[in-house]
C-alpha cells in the first residue's frame, strides 16, 4: 500500500500523512490533498530525511505527534493556515525517554555540523517542532 511507503530507514510515509488528531473524513481529505500535491510529497520527503539524522545521532526511536496538516484543517482550527505544517515541512516529535529540550539541543548540534537543515525549532512541554523553513526561526 502506497501510504506505507518507507520514506527512510525508520520513517514510512504514514507518520506523516496520518495523525490521532484526524477524525475519518479529515484523514481521508488529508491523504487525498497528499497524493495530489507534488510540493507536498517532496517537502515530507525531505522532512523524513532530516528526521532519520536526528534518530541515527541520538539512537532512539522517534514518534510524530503530527507532521502534514493542510490549510482546511489549520483554519478549522482557527489558524492562519500558514504553519509550515501546510507544506509538508513541520513535525512535532517526541523521542522515547528523550525530554524535548534535550532533543532540541541535539538538533541544534547536527544544525552546526551540517547534518540537518536550520529552519524552524521549538522545544515545547511535551514535545519538539522542527521544520525545513530556508531560515533560522527559534521561539
Amino acid at each position: 500500500m502506497i501510504k506505507d511507503k518507507q520514506l527512510t530507514k525508520n520513517f514510512r510515509l504514514s507518520e506523516f500523512i496520518e495523525s490521532k488528531f484526524f477524525d475519518t473524513e479529515t484523514q481521508a481529505r488529508v491523504k487525498m490533498l497528499y497524493f495530489e500535491t507534488q510540493s507536498v510529497q517532496d517537502n515530507i520527503q525531505i522532512l523524513a530525511n532530516q528526521l532519520q539524522n536526528l534518530r541515527d545521532f541520538i539512537g532512539v526511536p522517534i514518534h510524530i505527534n503530527i507532521a502534514y496538516r493542510p490549510v482546511f484543517y489549520e483554519h478549522a482550527k482557527g489558524r492562519s493556515g500558514k504553519s509550515k505544517h501546510t507544506l509538508g515541512m513541520a513535525a512535532d516529535i517526541t523521542a522515547q525517554g528523550l525530554t524535548p529540550k534535550y532533543v532540541a539541543a541535539k538538533i541544534e548540534e547536527l544544525i552546526e555540523v551540517g547534518e540537518m537543515i536550520e529552519g524552524g525549532l521549538s522545544a515545547y512541554r511535551t514535545f519538539v517542532h522542527y521544520d525545513t523553513r530556508i531560515e533560522k526561526a527559534r521561539w
